[in-house]
């Protein structure tokens, strides 16, 4: 499984403003759009280079949260604010998948935003309830075969991150596992831990600490390796790749 949480950071397409001002910029607060849920890594990351940014360039970074629609409701309101330089959009893959997912969309991704940094990459961890009876990710994988579209699986809304991990899940393993799509990634989460869902794949860093507290059972992240965020136990899920004895 590739790695999944790709976070940019994107601004509007204005290059003649923005250069004509960029010696007093930022001159007034900045707004960082987050088109998801408050608490995902989005959010979280947007709280924390707000943070970091305000003291030395003197001005107030507001983080104002607009989810809906897969991300489209918040990303639109940034390709139709004033292209000044002061609105700037927490991006992740869903913004990629949207492009063929939804194509009338009321923006145009490569067009009204242009990209301004990286922020972060990190895979995701796949958690399960602790009523599902099994340990790990070879028990769950033969439970759901044993009761084909009886499982569901929680995500943040159709083309996030989320449901593409699971989708991606499903064909590895498969498996016959019904989605259940949340207008938010906060919504997902009330709703595996409080059981109504029984796994979700989410953010490291947002999910980890659940399963440290026993909350939720961790079977895996996407990436390679297991990671060094995620609870020591927990593998990665992403199958290996044979090597061609003839090759490198």
């Amino acid at each position: 499984m590739k790695r999944i949480a790709a976070l940019l950071l994107a601004a509007l397409l204005a290059a003649g403003p923005l250069l004509a001002q960029a010696q007093a910029w930022p001159a007034r607060p900045v707004k960082f759009v987050v088109p998801f849920d408050a608490g995902g890594p989005a959010d979280i990351y947007a709280r924390y280079l707000g943070q970091r940014l305000q003291e030395p360039l003197g001005q107030a970074f507001v983080v104002e949260n607009r989810p809906g629609g897969g991300s489209v409701v918040g990303s639109n309101a940034v390709a139709k604010s004033a292209p000044d330089g002061y609105t700037l959009l927490m991006m992740s893959n869903t913004h990629t998948v949207n492009e063929t997912l939804i194509p009338d969309k009321p923006f145009v991704l490569l067009r009204d935003l242009a990209p301004v940094a990286p922020v972060n990459y990190s895979d995701l961890l796949l958690v399960v309830h602790p009523s599902v009876p099994a340990n790990n990710l070879k028990e769950l994988i033969a439970l759901a075969k044993s009761q084909p579209g009886k499982m569901n699986y929680a995500s943040s809304g159709p083309g996030t991150p989320y449901h593409m991990a699971g989708e991606l899940f499903k064909s590895l393993a498969g498996v016959d596992v019904v989605h259940v799509p949340y207008k938010g990634s906060d919504g997902a989460r009330v709703g595996i831990l409080g059981g109504q869902v029984q796994m979700m794949f989410d953010a490291i860093t947002t999910m980890a600490p659940n399963v440290r507290a026993g909350k939720l059972k961790g079977f895996g992240t996407s990436g390679r390796a297991r990671s060094t965020t995620a609870p020591a136990s927990t593998p990665s899920c992403r199958p290996r790749r044979s090597r061609d004895p003839s090759g490198p």
